[in-house]
């Protein structure tokens, strides 16, 4: 599978989002930018897809530390 023009302008949504917060980034935050225009459902799917690829990678919760 290839990276199309909406699953690389997600990906460098991502990787732009974390390099500003240094938090990961989820569908719900890409999905309140306005350039958007996708549900976090559909964003989902496609990080999904990015992840199966290895672009990116999910981590786990007990990654976060103690809370």
């Amino acid at each position: 599978m290839d990276l199309n023009p909406r699953k690389l302008r997600i990906l460098r949504a991502i990787v732009d989002e974390y390099i500003l917060s240094g938090a990961p980034v989820g569908s719900k935050v890409l999905s309140q930018n306005p350039s958007f225009k996708l549900s976090s459902a559909t964003i989902r799917n496609e990080m999904a897809d990015l992840e199966d690829l290895g672009y990116l990678e999910q981590p786990h919760t007990s990654a976060s530390g103690p809370t």
